[in-house]
């Protein structure tokens, strides 16, 4: 197996590190403050309250973070966030070990970390394509995607173990101590030249920014039918949020169990991102993203269904492997059609629809649970998954016939 081409670049190289250690201890503190909700409360509506303090900022929050993505040095604003993010899982783990978390603690440090979360993601996704050659950009995503995955199986998992021999506070203060290593790399990488201009944020300037990207975004059909696809796609399918409600109370199995649980749907976007990493180019792009939707939906049906152990863990692989084929042709799609002065309100713009689709969806499966069940909620949201992506294609049916190849748009780019 030769080096992928994204590798040869040593800035991504730092970076892809870091990042692989870093999604470990953030996965580890996501199903650990999921299990940790079950903990305070047997109510399925919890969920919903977490999607919500997570949605809220990143709505918000993040146009303007996208503008400042683009007129800011993207390193030093991905470093600042990081630090952020660290001490919210030290306070977190703190709280927990002094035993005085309470649901109302829990929200509120949420609602921090989505703070950085809003600004953190369009700085370090636009800062990727200033890594690699624009023809290894896939394969840099590809890269990415199996870097969280094996973060997405690792965190999980030892996360299992660590409630059950530890306690909680430890997967948030691993998590912690995680950050660091992303800090080092960026920081290690040194300058990375990228197309913005340096001027001040002003209200006005910051509104017509905003709006160029509202724009650009509009008059890219690919672009938006993606970002609706996103969006639709995780919302209906977020009912893996209920994973604790299904191993406790369906299920019944323990932390151990409920670690290997979460790692499944990593397992299966780590094996599809290995094969796509050895792909220098990916044909019928367009395809493969709405087909990877369809069996997104279909495998959270098998999810919700499943009484078995075995078989709930087989479903969330298959969740994962087609999560992650989409996951990848998304990232690609939107990066490759932007040009680089846009990308951070691009991301910012996306980051509404890929973050706000699975947090609205947690509060819909949340009260859909609290209401009808669980089975009823996981199966609901594969269906709606189905027929969301038979709408968007039926609407822009440009996107069943993108390619891969097709030239940048730039039409409506100014700095």
């Amino acid at each position: 197996m030769v080096m992928p081409p994204a590798l040869k670049s040593r800035p991504f190289r730092l970076y892809w590190i870091g990042h692989l250690i870093s999604i470990a201890g953030s996965q580890m503190q996501l199903w650990a403050l999921y299990w940790h909700l079950r903990t305070l409360s047997d109510q399925p509506m919890v969920i919903s309250g977490v999607g919500l303090v997570r949605f809220l900022p990143i709505l918000l929050l993040s146009l303007v973070a996208g503008v400042a993505a683009d007129r800011f040095n993207r390193r030093k604003m991905a470093i600042i966030t990081q630090f952020a993010l660290g001490a919210v899982a030290l306070v977190l783990g703190l709280s927990t070990y002094c035993n005085v978390v309470s649901l109302g603690i829990l929200f509120g440090l949420v609602a921090v970390q989505a703070v950085a979360v809003a600004f953190d993601v369009p700085a370090r996704q636009a800062l990727i394509p200033s890594l690699v050659p624009r023809e290894n950009l896939a394969n840099a995503y590809s890269m990415n995607s199996i870097a969280s995955k094996v973060g997405g199986i690792l965190g999980p998992a030892i996360s299992g173990v660590v409630i059950a021999y530890l306690g909680l506070q430890w997967a948030y203060w691993i998590n912690a101590i995680s950050f660091l290593a992303v800090i080092a790399a960026l920081i290690g990488m040194g300058d990375i030249p990228t197309e913005i201009v340096k001027k001040p944020l002003g209200v006005k300037g910051t509104f017509r920014d905003i709006r160029e990207g509202i724009v650009f975004i509009k008059d890219s059909p690919i672009i938006l039918s993606v970002m609706i696809l996103d969006f639709f796609g995780t919302f209906f399918s977020s009912a893996n949020t209920l994973l604790p409600f299904v191993a406790r109370d369906i299920l019944h199995v323990g932390p151990i169990q409920y670690g290997w649980l979460s790692a499944s749907q990593s397992i299966g976007t780590m094996m599809i991102g290995l094969y796509l990493s050895q792909k220098a180019k990916l044909r019928r792009q367009g395809m493969l993203l709405s087909v990877s939707v369809v069996g997104f939906g279909l495998a959270t049906l098998l999810f919700g269904v499943s009484t078995s152990f075995w078989m709930t863990m087989l479903a969330l692989i298959l969740v994962g492997a087609f999560d992650g084929l989409g996951s990848i042709i998304r990232n690609t799609v939107r990066q490759l059609l932007t040009p680089d002065a846009m990308r951070g309100r691009m991301m910012s713009i996306t980051q509404i629809f890929f973050k706000g689709g699975p947090q609205l969806g947690e509060v819909e499966s949340g009260l859909v649970a609290q209401i009808l069940g669980v089975p009823f909620a996981i199966i609901s949201g594969g269906v709606g998954c189905v027929l969301a992506a038979w709408i968007v294609v039926g609407k822009f049916p440009q996107l069943w016939k993108y390619n891969g190849d097709e030239p940048l748009n730039s039409d409506h780019v100014t700095v």
